[in-house]
């Protein structure tokens, strides 16, 4: 649990920097709403949050947040186009049936989209595929496959090629290290574990 929140911790603290003071948030797959609850504590923005899992609202709603249960691209159909100043995606992307359609979708909505993701191309993942024939533990996937979320797995160089091809702007860009503490400035799609973007239109 420790280890948990101290990544969670530096992910946290890079957001932090990128949102302005008030800013107008929505949060995609805001969980408990401990993004939010930070933000609104530290720079005063005006938050809301949606998310599938009723439990999880539940715990938002008794802190005093913002928050809705509910499909994340149909809630944000119902708004017009840049209506709130960032969209945060952070540790949701891979769990997402439709990407594209929701990275489209949040950039009409919102004038900045924060996106955190775990690499799949972090070198030890490759190394458990090559000699393991699977995935094997590691500090970018500390569970067994049967203990994890589903996801649709993306790595660095995947990612900035549909961005290149979609026509978004990554306006900043942060990768660490598999201890998802140290910045990765060398090769980030072989030896980064996390990354971090900021993108607009």
């Amino acid at each position: 649990m420790k280890r948990a929140s101290e990544k969670r911790s530096v992910d946290m603290q890079i957001i932090l920097d990128w949102v302005e003071p008030g800013s107008r948030i929505l949060d995609l797959g805001c969980g408990r709403g401990v993004m939010l609850e930070f933000l609104k504590q530290k720079k005063s923005i005006i938050g809301m949050g949606v998310d599938l899992d009723p439990s999880k609202i539940r715990a938002g709603v008794k802190k005093g947040l913002t928050v809705y249960q509910g499909d994340l691209e149909a809630f944000m159909g119902s708004f017009p186009d840049s209506f709130f100043d960032r969209i945060l995606c952070s540790r949701t992307l891979p769990e997402l049936s439709h990407p594209s359609k929701i990275i489209h979708e949040a950039l009409r909505v919102g004038r900045h989209l924060t996106i955190g993701f775990v690499n799949h191309g972090y070198w030890k993942n490759r190394l458990g595929m090559l000699f393991e024939g699977g995935r094997f533990i590691n500090e970018v996937y500390p569970n067994q496959w049967h203990d994890s979320r589903p996801t649709n797995p993306v790595s660095i160089k995947e990612f900035e090629y549909f961005c290149s091809k979609e026509g978004i702007s990554i306006s900043q860009k942060v990768y660490l290290s598999g201890d998802w503490k140290t910045p990765c400035r060398i090769v980030p799609n072989f030896s980064a574990g996390y990354a971090l973007y900021d993108l607009a239109r």
